[in-house]
């Protein structure tokens, strides 16, 4: 029997041009070069007004819905207003350098298979036309440990990873008497900058590639931000 000829998946839908007036020009001659992610907390037509809304002077460059729809706020060439006080790679103007992304969802719920893939395709589509590193999308608790946790727990990182859309974990033997001051080093090298303290950081790297862990600092802490040259 002759087989079905092999058909590309349907091309997703194009962005809904949404236009938030809360942007202004990137700083320095800088273009994107990091991509940031976020959650809303809020339900998707409460996001579109906040985020459009000129009193909270907030915004994103793309808001991608539970059900995939894909919402462009912000020009890319323009710096959006998402990423705040904070530090990352030794970096605080991440809005000069990065694409903002917010995903709808609280904080709390899985994200939806529909909003997952559409935002693998914008992620690859970004990565190749900037040519980002996978290792240059990260979240907005990473960037701002003290004062954020999106994208959260239930935000599926290793499928990322796996996909070639954010940079991977580590592997592999951990110190055996890692101390905070060795795992602050380690985690500054990954691009953990933000002047916070030891349990912050370790809140935030956690958040990211152990989000149900507890208890003290151990090896599996150094494992997952992968830089073992730093102990062996």
């Amino acid at each position: 029997m002759r087989r079905p000829p092999a058909t590309e998946p349907p091309a997703p839908a194009p962005a809904i041009w949404h236009p938030s007036p809360n942007f202004g020009d990137r700083r320095d001659g800088l273009g994107p070069s990091y991509i940031m992610l976020h959650y809303t907390v809020l339900a998707l037509d409460a996001a579109l007004e906040r985020l459009c809304a000129p009193e909270h002077e907030v915004s994103a460059h793309y808001l991608i819905a539970r059900d995939g729809r894909l919402y462009q706020l912000v020009d890319e060439a323009k710096r959006a207003w998402h990423a705040g006080a904070g530090s990352w790679d030794g970096h605080a103007d991440m809005n000069s350098r990065s694409i903002g992304i917010e995903l709808e969802n609280c904080g709390a719920s899985p994200f939806a298979a529909p909003q997952m893939d559409r935002l693998e395709a914008l992620l690859g589509d970004l990565l190749l036309r900037y040519q980002i590193a996978p290792a240059r999308v990260i979240g907005h608790s990473d960037f701002a440990p003290d004062r954020k946790r999106d994208p959260g727990a239930r935000f599926d990182w290793a499928r990322l990873e796996r996909c070639g859309l954010a940079g991977r974990r580590g592997d592999g033997p951990g110190p055996r008497d890692g101390d905070a001051a060795l795992f602050r080093a380690v985690a500054r090298d990954a691009g953990y900058s933000a002047d916070v303290d030891d349990a912050t950081l370790l809140a935030a790297v956690r958040l990211r590639y152990r989000p149900w862990a507890e208890g003290k600092l151990g090896p599996e802490d150094f494992i997952a931000l992968g830089h073992g040259a730093l102990w062996t």
